[in-house]
């Protein structure tokens, strides 16, 4: 009987299928030029390929299972995960998968202090929330047309700013970057914090700044969805679990 737990605990752990040649069609093991090696990220590569590291996705597929595993474990507790990716490239894909998955998140500049200065965050979330819902029952018809088209722009402005997180009560417990060297502020605050990191790491990167490193391309937009289209299986999965 004890087997037959340890069995169906299994099963549940590992519900989700990374294909190595899947990988490799998505462009994961392109990595940079060998002259922007970071000597932490030689663990995870296989050669050189026209002075290009070659990532080695069999290294891949464990660090991926890891960090699906970890995130099928935040689902179930009910913990939050944020989604970060301010590259231009995938912007609109972390935006997409947020909204599908019901996430927090960052798409555009981060930042400074969204986590170390939360308290002063939620103060300017709280003002376009409130001027949000004034828009929205019409108490701003009473202002000039001059003055309504400058609350316009402020309101975009917010949105542009906090649109992805004015939902988020608490810091997170883990965030998702999709590129740790572009957003190595969002990165570097989340250590400060105690929130786990969860990170694309290409060539260039230093692995060891995330808790759970996917050694990959993060410059492909083919590879980076390959990655959010694993994590929002996981994501819908476990959510359907707990519903039923």
């Amino acid at each position: 009987m004890a087997e037959n737990k340890e069995e169906k605990k299994i099963k549940k752990e590992i519900d989700f299928k990374i294909d190595v040649e899947e990988m490799a069609r998505a462009g994961l093991h392109f990595g940079h030029r060998t002259s922007r090696v970071n000597p932490k990220m030689e663990p995870y590569l296989y050669g050189v390929r026209n002075t290009i590291h070659i990532i080695d996705l069999e290294k891949t597929k464990e660090k991926l299972e890891e960090a699906l595993k970890f995130i099928q474990e935040l689902i179930a507790e009910n913990k939050i995960l944020l989604l970060v990716g301010t590259k231009i490239q995938v912007k609109d894909l972390i935006k997409e998968i947020a909204a599908e998955c019901g996430l927090p998140y960052v798409n555009e500049r981060w930042l400074g202090g969204t986590f170390t200065n939360f308290e002063t965050i939620k103060k300017r979330i709280e003002y376009f929330k409130d001027l949000e819902k004034k828009k929205k029952e019409g108490e701003l018809e009473k202002y000039t047309k001059k003055e309504r088209a400058k609350i316009d722009k402020e309101l975009r402005d917010l949105e542009i700013k906090f649109g992805g997180i004015k939902d988020l009560e608490k810091l997170p417990d883990a965030i998702f970057v999709s590129d740790m060297k572009k957003d190595h502020l969002a990165v570097k605050e989340a250590r400060q914090k105690g929130i786990k990191v969860i990170g694309i790491s290409d060539t260039n990167v230093d692995p060891t700044l995330a808790d759970y490193p996917i050694p990959a391309n993060d410059d492909a937009i083919s590879s980076v969805k390959y990655i959010l289209e694993k994590v929002k299986e996981v994501i819908k999965n476990q959510k359907l679990k707990v519903k039923s």
